[in-house]
């Protein structure tokens, strides 16, 4: 298979005008070359945050405080969890999936919630599916070894201290809520030794300071702080930091597109556009563990195609803000995955539209 256009290459996501070479799901070769075609190619993205369950509940909650949205265990959202039925769960979760995959995503950190049966409904939703799950259940050991990781709510919710000692046990990852609405839970989240913390939007100096040199990874959501009322994150000073990635977050509250993402991260900061793509994808892949975020030789071949000829992306000036500030799914001709492994084919193709 070959493919030709522009190509975001690297970890450093650099411009090239080439063509791709790909065969069983790897990239085996690119020839830095002018070609005719018009195509942008990059990564496919990585979302590193979702809480997908809330697909039963989208736009719920308009004007609910934080706490009473969202927190553990009878927040709004976790009410109406415990009111569907498995099979309306399962539907609305596969639907988010398929629009993730749409717009450009094959790979997702999700915070799961709904112990050993939230992992079990996720894993029937994703079925048959070309997208990847780090699932980081939450509230139980039980979920913990059901999952691939434990995904903490704040530490003012519940204690974690046992079950972040059976992560450890188990090699398996740690991730925490922290500084979302305020600093108080930032320190207590810290002293976990987690393997990355969400949001801190919140975090001041001294927490900068710590989780520098720790070097432990921010994921940060800003749509969904917005719509919270919480404050939006120092995405530059967080990145001057630490490594930084973007995530969708809670799906009541916004639609798991990283391509809106992006859009509404770029008018937060002044970091560049090159920056933020790497946060949405080579970022969240390092963070999750997954063989995705970069192309390169011997790499894994998923990725997204972009039609450069769009009335919406044709004329660009540069590539980068292109992406990151004006492409929609409508945008995408193909996003390709090569999730290799037991139940999967060697490369999976899904077509925008489909």
């Amino acid at each position: 298979m070959e493919l030709e256009g522009t190509v975001l290459w690297g970890r450093d996501l650099t411009a090239i005008e080439g063509r791709l070479h790909i065969a069983a799901g790897r990239i085996v070769d690119f020839e830095q070359t002018p070609v005719d075609g018009t195509d942008i190619i990059m990564p496919a993205f990585v979302n590193g945050h979702t809480h997908l369950g809330d697909s039963i509940a989208k736009e719920a909650g308009a004007g609910v405080p934080l706490k009473e949205l969202v927190a553990p265990p009878d927040g709004l959202k976790h009410r109406l969890l415990r009111a569907a039925s498995p099979e309306t769960v399962i539907r609305a979760i596969r639907g988010s999936l398929q629009l993730m995959i749409g717009s450009g995503t094959t790979a997702t950190i999700e915070f799961r919630e709904g112990g050993v049966a939230g992992v079990e409904r996720l894993l029937a939703a994703a079925a048959g599916l070309p997208i990847e799950l780090q699932i980081m259940a939450r509230p139980s050991e039980a979920a913990l070894a059901r999952a691939d990781g434990f995904g903490a709510s704040s530490v003012r919710d519940e204690e974690y201290a046992e079950v972040r000692a059976a992560a450890a046990a188990a090699g398996k990852p740690f991730g925490i809520h922290a500084g979302e609405r305020d600093p108080d839970d930032i320190d207590g989240a810290l002293a976990l030794e987690p393997d990355f913390l969400v949001h801190m939007g919140h975090a001041e100096p001294a927490h900068l300071r710590a989780v520098s040199e720790a070097e432990i990874p921010i994921v940060v959501c800003p749509r969904s702080n917005l719509v919270t009322g919480v404050g939006m994150p120092p995405i530059g000073e967080l990145h001057a930091a630490t490594t930084v990635a973007l995530g969708t977050d809670n799906v009541m509250m916004n639609a798991p597109s990283m391509l809106r993402e992006l859009e509404f991260a770029a008018k937060l900061t002044d970091l560049d556009a090159r920056t933020l793509l790497q946060m949405a994808t080579v970022h969240p892949a390092a963070i999750g563990g997954f063989d995705a975020g970069v192309l390169e030789v011997g790499g894994a071949a998923r990725l997204v195609v972009f039609d450069g000829a769009s009335p919406n992306l044709r004329y660009s000036k540069d590539v980068h803000r292109t992406i990151v500030r004006r492409a929609t799914a409508a945008d995408i001709t193909q996003t390709l995955t090569a999730m290799q492994g037991e139940g999967f084919e060697p490369t999976d193709s899904y077509e925008s539209g489909s």
